[in-house]
């Protein structure tokens, strides 16, 4: 990974998230470490954050919500999600 992301070879996009649920509002608070922090407004109760956040990233890379996978860290703040069919730089979906 270059750090918070990797580019696979069938295009499709790793992004290693540090999640933080319970929060004001939903946004990209930045690095942590070699992931990117965002803040998620839904509660990390039923699975809510992990909803959220594959909405905010579908939104942010404008594919549709089947695009984004979470692929590890169902039940953690570490997390490592997959977006498919996006050919935006992730550092500019992301504003990092």
């Amino acid at each position: 990974m270059t750090d918070w992301f990797r580019r696979d070879a069938d295009g499709s996009v790793t992004i290693a998230v540090h999640a933080q649920p319970g929060a004001k509002r939903t946004e990209v608070a930045g690095l942590h470490g070699e992931a990117v922090r965002i803040r998620l407004a839904a509660p990390a109760l039923e699975d809510r954050a992990n909803e959220a956040l594959v909405e905010f990233l579908a939104g942010k890379f404008g594919v549709p919500r089947r695009s984004v996978t979470l692929e590890a860290g169902a039940k953690s703040r570490q997390k490592r999600v997959r977006v498919r069919g996006s050919a935006v730089d992730p550092a500019e979906a992301l504003g990092i």
